[in-house]
């Protein structure tokens, strides 16, 4: 049960964190340093480390 609820977890961070990203302009991408082919990325790394 604890797995299953640690995949959920990891899931909506990694969705949410998708979906902040996706939400920013080209200019604020930049701002950070991230160009906007890095946000599956970024996500998987926010959620699962990798």
């Amino acid at each position: 049960m604890k797995s299953t609820k640690e995949a959920l977890h990891r899931r909506r961070v990694y969705n949410q964190t998708v979906s902040e990203l996706r939400g920013l302009s080209t200019r604020e991408l930049n701002d950070l340093g991230i160009a906007r082919g890095m946000i599956t990325r970024i996500a998987l790394e926010a959620a699962y480390g990798k």
